[in-house]
Order: structure tokens, then sequence, then C-alpha cells
């Protein structure tokens, strides 16, 4: 019932922006769309929020010449939207680009197109798009370890409960909605992975048991769909997280701070699709030297990416420990990767190296 009432709440939101449009025209006036500035440049942050805030600055695309073909793709996409929420359906954002193939002169040429208006539309309506029946095509991440999630079956609505350490070499699958699932764990804290390796050979030596933990892997910058699985379960159950990436750029500005404090294109849902209590763990620049580890040069685009967040990164300016760490791995012009402790050893990063991380909290990144 809960979830049937959002919906209509949706559609009614949707129903006000397509009156204002048909109002303007009727009075022979321009008619607009107007969404906010989805970018690093139109967000603040605050540590005592502890995610990125959208300022003032607005879009807006006033209906001309120019903009009919977007504003006429913005308005059936908001058709398809109110459609979908009233059947209870829903539709990926590949099949959003397929079905305007029906729309003629307003077709999009490429996905891309089609993702931009669906995040416009989005921001607009002021809901995030699962709210609005479109889901991603990727996956939410993989979990192993001392977790059962409590999901219903589709066709009865009762309780299904999943145990994440009965998956044997595999794992769990997180589902692209997660608003509606429960958690049951005597894990002591949740380890988020960068790489789908590392997490694989965590996996096969049980390494969740020995820490008592959750395991989750990333897969490189977690969905939307993970960092809320993420942080509906450290909320709910008052685990800690702690992340854990390569040592380079991309790790750093990308995949740790989209997890902690969300990104500029998202900064109208941030504050429910980011993890403000994280840690990051490692691979930091100083455990590049404390530990020896193989080093890859830094490319241009490490280093352009490093000096532009050091510039426009609100969260990056705030922390000054992240500022040391960038500035310090910008001196030693090299970059490391998780798997490069097995320079030590295959299991030196089960046997070492986590073990050490987790009980020295000071080396960590806020």
């Amino acid at each position: 019932m809960k979830a049937k009432s959002k919906g209509l709440n949706v559609v009614a939101q949707i129903n006000d922006v397509a009156t204002d449009i048909y109002k303007n025209i009727l009075s022979k006036k321009q008619p607009q769309l107007v969404t906010p500035l989805r970018s690093l440049s139109n967000v603040k942050y605050d540590s005592k929020d502890g995610f990125f805030e959208l300022l003032g600055k607005m879009k807006e695309r006033t209906l001309t010449a120019s903009t009919i073909k977007t504003f006429a793709q913005t308005l059936r996409m908001m058709a398809h939207a109110k459609n979908i929420i009233r059947e209870d359906d829903i539709t990926t954002k590949r099949e959003m680009y397929y079905i305007s193939k029906n729309w003629a002169e307003a077709a999009f040429k490429e996905q891309p197109e089609s993702d931009t208006v669906m995040d416009d539309l989005e921001a607009m309506i002021g809901v995030n798009r699962e709210q609005l029946g479109f889901i991603p095509e990727e996956k939410g991440g993989e979990i192993a370890g001392k977790l059962i999630v409590i999901d219903k079956d589709p066709d009865t609505g009762k309780e299904i409960k999943i145990d994440c350490t009965k998956f044997g070499s595999g794992a769990y699958s997180i589902p692209t909605s997660v608003e509606h699932l429960k958690f049951e764990t005597s894990a002591k804290f949740i380890l988020a992975i960068e790489t789908a390796g590392m997490f694989q050979r965590l996996v096969k030596h049980n390494y969740w048991k020995k820490a008592n933990c959750i395991l989750i892997s990333m897969g490189g910058v977690p969905t939307r769909a993970l960092r809320r699985f993420i942080r509906r379960l450290s909320d709910a159950k008052k685990l800690p997280v702690y992340v854990f990436t390569d040592g380079d750029m991309y790790g750093y500005a990308n995949i740790y701070r989209t997890l902690k404090v969300g990104s500029g294109n998202a900064a109208h849902i941030n504050e429910y699709f980011c993890v403000p209590q994280a840690k990051f763990l490692g691979v930091t620049p100083q455990d590049i030297i404390d530990y020896k580890l193989p080093t890859h040069p830094l490319k241009d685009v490490d280093i352009k990416r490093g000096k532009d967040a050091l510039k426009n990164d609100p969260f990056i300016r705030h922390h000054k420990e992240w500022r040391k760490a960038l500035e310090q791995m910008n001196k030693m012009k090299v970059r490391s990767e998780q798997q490069a402790l097995a320079k030590w050893g295959l299991n030196y990063v089960i046997e070492k190296y986590l073990p050490q991380k987790l009980k020295n909290p000071k080396s960590w990144l806020p």
C-alpha cells in the first residue's frame, strides 16, 4: 500500500509539471522546463550532513525552435513514466531508448541522449528514477558473509530469507530495487571492495568468517542500488563501513567519493544514495610506501583527475587528509592496485594487510 501511495504521489507531481506547461500554452506564453544544474559547480559539502547538496543554480529549457525536440522527448518520457507507475511496471534505461523509436522525429539517436533526459526528469520531479519506474541495466553488486537478506516472493508476497553464507563459491546479487529489503546479521562491519578479483579471493578463503564481517563487491563505481543497499544495511544494523580500493585517483575521487557523499550529477538525491559513515581503509598512498608495493606510473589522465579533484571537488577540498593524500600521490607519480599485495604472497591481504589496517584506524582516510 505504501509503494502504491508513493507512486500516486509521483504521478501527481508529473501532472503538476504538465499542467503548468498546458496553462502557459493557453496563455500564449512560452512553456518552460526548469531543472537543477547537475554538476560539481552547483553542490556544497557540509561534513555535518555528510553528502553533496544542491546549491541554487537552475537550468531553464524554454520551448523554442532549437529546443523543441528535447522538450518533446521530455514530455513523452514523462507520459511513459506516468503509465508505467500506474501499471506497477518497470522500464530499463535501454528499453526507454528503444521505446522512443515510436516517437517519430522525437526519437533518441543514441542512448546517452535518453539517459540525459531521464536524469533531467528525475531532478525536475525531485524523485529518484526508480520511483519513476526506470531501472538501470547493471547489477547492483555482490555480497558474501554473515548476512540474511529478507526479501519477498513476487507471487505470494511472503517473506523469503536469503542466507549470504550459503552461496558456496558464488555470492548474492543485489537487486535493482532494495527499499523493501530487511536484514538480519551478527557481523561487526561491512567491507566494500572495488575489484571482483579481490572480492573472490576473500570469499574463496572465507575471510568474512575470520573477520566476522559482510563482504560487498562494488565492481568499480558503485551503482545506486548498491549504495542504497549499503546505506540501508549500515543504518538498520548500526554497522561501520570500510572501503578497500586500488591505490589510484579513480579509486579515491570516483569510487570512494561517490559511495561516501554522492556525485554532482545526482546531487538532488545524494541524501539517500550515499554512505556518509564510510571510512577509507586502503590502499592509501602511504600504504604504497609502507608495504613496498609494486607500482605503475601515473598517466596523464590520473594526474588531471587528481588536480581536478584538488581544485574542484568540495569533498576533497574539505578534508585536509585527502588533500595531503592526493598531493602525496602526485609527488610520488605512481599508483598501485589491490592485487599488488600479492607480491608478498597470495593471501598476504588476508593474513597481514587487512588485520593490520583494521587495528590501525589512524592509517585510514575520512
